[in-house]
């Protein structure tokens, strides 16, 4: 019992959210007469929340290391601009086109990352200045138009389908067969770090709180998958997504740069003194939160087949909130990609549910306000109550 709770201590920030949206779920389940869950607006709420994701992978590891960035929407939005350009005014090939667009974000969060990391001012002030800087050249680069349309090519990694390679009727067999993958390698990887654990002597759940975890964990993973094969099957987006979700958590716990973040945000001094470059690390995630916000906007101009000036609008606002709501601490060193995913997918399902019951854009600005302060409110309450 004493292991219980220490293990429900530990995890409670991320479990109270996953408690959290399970119940924001069946709440607008109720409300909205049973259509949030089915297949077609499940499909939908992953290809409306996809850019914001990908921004709040990379947003966690800056609030890990104690900054923020708020320029991240108006490099999309520039990054966009660019990408229809190349594909649509001069028609550069779309892999190309993708390249050159990512080097750009890279860029751009090395000239960010230089001023931060290098130069000590505040990351507040310098992506303040660039969300300026870089709002302002999406107007004079697509000089108050939009530029459409895109090549279909591009327009599919944002709202194409994996193709069902067995012909499925009625349901999306390929889809079936990953999701029975995945779980059956959820559970060998689980069963694995059990016995690691238990080998190493640490603490570990009881053997039929394992299982069910285990039983619970596969039948969620097999429902979302039933559930998308009823429509079109897996969004090409998803799979970007669970590689990008897949590599960061693999990068935040088990790679040296990964503790050094950590390492940084816990006590930036304390880390330099211990042999941490605390200036590559902190230049480097924000280069990463460059490439990211670029692949955002690309995303976003896929889905919208068009490259307009008030794209990424309010994006580092959300991205922000999906990465507090998730579990990152306002004080930098605590926070998990897993957690940022958690995070963004309460404010998705809270905008689509508010929005399927009707309910106007105004209120559900302030109650996204209200739910981000709650969440920052839980994690300053956790800190003093550890104190």
């Amino acid at each position: 019992m004493q292991t219980l709770k220490s293990m429900a201590k530990a995890n409670m920030r991320q479990s109270s959210m996953i408690i959290a949206l399970v119940f924001i779920m069946l709440l607008f389940q109720v409300l909205t007469e049973g259509i949030l869950l089915k297949p077609i607006n499940i499909t939908n709420l992953i290809l409306q929340n996809s850019y914001i994701l990908i921004l709040a992978i990379g947003m966690v590891l800056v609030i890990i290391t104690g900054h923020i960035d708020l320029s991240v929407g108006s490099i999309a939005a520039f990054v966009g601009a660019i990408s229809g350009i190349l594909m649509v005014q001069y028609q550069i090939p779309m892999l190309l086109s993708v390249i050159i667009c990512l080097i750009i974000g890279a860029i751009i969060g090395a000239w960010q990352g230089f001023w931060i990391a290098y130069i000590k001012i505040p990351a507040f002030i310098v992506t303040l200045a660039g969300m300026l800087l870089f709002r302002g050249l999406t107007l004079v680069v697509l000089e108050g138009k939009s530029i459409a349309p895109y090549p279909e090519s591009f327009q599919k990694m944002s709202s194409g389908f994996l193709p069902d390679l067995f012909g499925g009727s009625t349901l999306h067999m390929l889809t079936i067969l990953i999701s029975l993958t995945i779980s059956a390698v959820y559970v060998l990887m689980e069963w694995k770090n059990r016995k690691t654990q238990i080998q190493y002597q640490f603490d570990t759940a009881p053997m039929g709180i394992f299982v069910a975890k285990l039983v619970a964990m596969a039948l969620v993973i097999n429902a979302f998958g039933y559930v998308l094969a009823q429509y079109e099957g897996i969004p090409n987006i998803l799979v970007i997504l669970a590689i990008l979700i897949v590599l960061y958590t693999f990068i935040m716990r088990k790679t040296i740069i990964g503790r050094h973040i950590y390492a940084i945000g816990g006590n930036e001094k304390a880390a330099q003194l211990s042999g941490v470059k605390t200036k590559k690390v902190t230049f480097l995630v924000f280069v990463n939160m460059g490439v990211l916000s670029a692949l955002s906007g690309l995303v976003f101009a896929a889905r919208l087949n068009a490259a307009t000036p008030k794209a990424g609008n309010l994006f580092e606002l959300d991205a922000i909130a999906a990465s507090f709501i998730g579990g990152a601490s306002a004080y930098g060193g605590i926070g998990t990609v897993p957690g940022a995913i958690i995070g963004g997918l309460v404010m998705g399902v809270m905008n689509n549910g508010m929005s399927l019951i009707g309910l106007g854009i105004d209120w559900q600005q302030a109650i996204k306000g209200l739910v981000l302060l709650a969440a920052v409110a839980f994690d300053i309450y956790n800190k003093n109550k550890a104190a």
